[in-house]
């Protein structure tokens, strides 16, 4: 028998039945190559890198969900904020983003010096690849060039950095920083040069913010879980006084501080009271009790003196006087959630961010402009339209958007009864299927967003809805094992199940369509790649019938095509998508260590070369080039971000 093996410990190439057989975990995946490429192939050919490269260009949404104090206005006129991994410098005059890349997971913190143009950030510890830990750390640099100035904590913080400011009367030279961990560690730093000056067990209980007082440069406010304390720096201790709450109600949690003009302390906390604390005191100076329903979530004291406040049960943003005496409020509707953060835009602009991760520009007495919008919960379902600039996502938030990737905001938004998985449209584009984690999968109006149908298959998650390229068919791919098959008709209205693909021995992850809409392929939870005939739903065993198809895409993570994207030691799960480009020239993969993969297509070399790109962070779940290949689209799981790249 004629055999050649590679070097690669996992792959070897059966010359005479024209196959690869791969391991993962242990198992074998058996692929078939085409005729035409059975003879001349070896695994040891090399493959070039692709010519095009990606850049990020867009990021979609905010991380307001559990982050605060991460909306700041500088004086270049863009915001600042972030998602994922990636800090975004958003002028949302001129409908530009540029972004700050340097760090390799998620962002929790961010804050401004008092130049208007430093700005640290701190992020969490993370994983790499070779299942090494990424230390948490803080990275500080400049705004307008966006290049990094120092890397502090490396080593010195165990979780996350959750909090993060610069002091303000001494030119900003100290840098102060709460470690995520049980014992919640306060540092201050020399942030200059990169050096620690004190640190102090801040409290057992969670602390969500940390600032230095702006008129004394060795004061810190900090305050959480049922406490506020004032913590004053004496060479290289801290010495702590807690506040007094004496006859007024002690709070659950003081949630946010802000300093007034005159040097007051001011904490909103979640019984809805702000409390004034006389400046370098530790007692109640002053109350506005019931300033909101619920807890307040952030103050926020503007250029002229005068303060607004933001609501989390009441979803309100309020106006106050110097005396702390209500002039204007306004409520952000429920769609975009409780106010997570306030900051001051241009003379009479406020921009909020919300705990539904969207970003509005807002002016009393009643003017609400959402500028960013993005999912709040884990999200897969991704596909892109067949002929427009758009595309749709899913998430588990039961949240559907249609997005434009012109003006990268939604074209429109529907909320389901349940939580979505998988979107596909149709081949015409009129209509596009949305799969759930229930198994109801449900058809809707690309135009209207009206419900066109509606059907269940199963009760599992519902991992992939995929029409015929001739349009004629619809698979629906399930964590129940099996695919159910439906003629379509009506340009995409009218349903009718025709077959049910029996075979598979665990859930099936992904789904191709043959070009002439006779066959698909699918992948499964344990590595099986099965063919299938659609008007039947026969199982199909005979290799020769399916090895020279050619496919309208490739999504199967593992194919002859694709298979060049695992790496070494791999574990299946490491890949979440993949997805080739509408010219054949490039493929993209979406893998669990945050990063996206644009390798060239095919990708039929064991360890393909590729080029890496960092912004999500964990797991990516889905990428998808746009219909003319100009952008592509990844979206990330737990970080809910959607990211548009140039293809170039």
């Amino acid at each position: 028998m004629k055999r050649s093996t590679s070097k690669s410990k996992e792959c070897t190439y059966n010359a005479e039945d024209g196959y690869v057989r791969m391991f993962l975990r242990g198992r074998p995946v058996t692929m078939h190559a085409p005729d035409q490429q059975r003879d001349s192939f070896s695994l040891d050919q090399k493959v070039a890198l692709p010519e095009k490269k990606l850049k990020l260009q867009w990021v979609y949404g905010y991380r307001g969900r559990d982050c605060r104090c991460n909306l700041y206005l500088l004086p270049t006129g863009e915001i600042v904020y972030f998602n994922a991994s990636v800090v975004v410098l958003y002028n949302t005059e001129e409908q530009q983003q540029r972004h700050y890349l340097g760090h390799n997971d998620d962002v929790k913190c961010l804050t401004v010096h008092p130049d208007m143009v430093t700005i640290a950030t701190g992020q969490v510890a993370g994983n790499s690849k070779d299942g090494k830990l990424l230390a948490p750390h803080v990275r500080i640099w400049d705004s307008v060039s966006l290049n990094t100035l120092h890397v502090i904590g490396m080593g010195a913080f165990d979780r996350a950095v959750s909090c993060v400011s610069f002091s303000k009367s001494n030119g900003g030279s100290f840098l102060c920083a709460v470690d995520d961990a049980n014992d919640h560690i306060l540092s201050v730093w020399n942030w200059q040069k990169e050096k620690q000056l004190a640190e102090v067990k801040c409290s057992n209980d969670s602390v969500l913010a940390a600032v230095f007082h702006p008129m004394d440069t060795n004061l810190i406010v900090t305050c959480g879980k049922s406490h506020i304390n004032f913590w004053t720096m004496e060479g290289n201790a801290l010495t702590k006084r807690q506040g007094l709450f004496e006859k007024h109600e002690k709070p659950k949690y003081v949630l946010c501080v802000a300093f007034a003009e005159n040097g007051d302390a001011i904490t909103g906390d979640s019984s809805g009271n702000l409390y004034i604390w006389a400046k370098g005191g530790n007692r109640i100076s002053q109350v506005v009790s019931g300033a909101h329903e619920g807890g307040i979530f952030s103050v926020c004291v503007l250029k002229d003196g005068t303060m607004v406040s933001g609501g989390g049960k009441d979803r309100k943003v309020a106006l106050w006087d110097h005396n702390y005496r209500k002039q204007a409020e306004m409520e952000v509707g429920e769609p975009l959630g409780p106010v997570r953060a306030l900051a001051e835009g241009k003379p009479g602009e406020l921009f909020v961010g919300t705990t539904k991760n969207a970003i509005i520009r807002a002016a009393f007495p009643d003017t609400l402009t959402p500028i960013v919008q993005g999912h709040t919960d884990e999200l897969w379902g991704l596909d892109v339209h067949p002929s427009m600039d758009q595309f749709v996502t899913c998430s588990q938030d039961k949240q559907v958007h249609l997005w434009d990737t012109c003006t990268h905001q939604p074209l429109w938004s529907k909320t389901m009864e349940d939580p979505g998985r998988s979107a596909g449209f149709h081949p015409g584009g009129a209509v596009l299927a949305v799969g759930t984690m229930t198994g109801r999968w449900l058809v809707l109006d690309t135009d209207t967003r009206d419900l066109v149908s509606m059907h269940t298959d199963g009760s599992e998650i519902i991992s992939n809805v995929k029409y015929s390229p001739d349009g004629n068919f619809l698979a629906v791919a399930s964590h129940d094992n099996f695919i159910y098959i439906y003629a379509v008709s009506e340009s995409g209205k009218k349903y009718s199940r025709v077959g049910k693909c029996t075979g598979h021995s665990s859930f099936v992850t992904h789904l191709d369509w043959s070009a002439d809409s006779q066959y698909f392929v699918t992948n499964s939870g344990d590595y099986e790649i099965l063919f299938w005939e659609a008007s039947s739903g026969k199982h199909v065993t005979n290799m020769d019938t399916v090895r020279n198809l050619e496919w309208a895409t490739s999504t199967c993570t593992l194919s002859f095509s694709v298979f060049g994207i695992w790496p070494d030691g791999a574990d299946g799960t490491d890949i979440n998508a993949v997805c080739r480009s509408h010219d054949g020239s490039l493929l993209a993969s979406a893998d669990d260590f945050g990063k996206v993969q644009l390798f060239s297509f095919p990708c039929s070399q064991p360890r393909a070369p590729s080029h890496e790109y960092g912004g999500h962070s964990s797991h990516v779940t889905n990428v998808a080039f746009l219909h003319d290949d100009s952008h592509l689209i990844s979206t990330g799981g737990k970080d809910t971000s959607i990211l548009q790249w140039v293809v170039a």
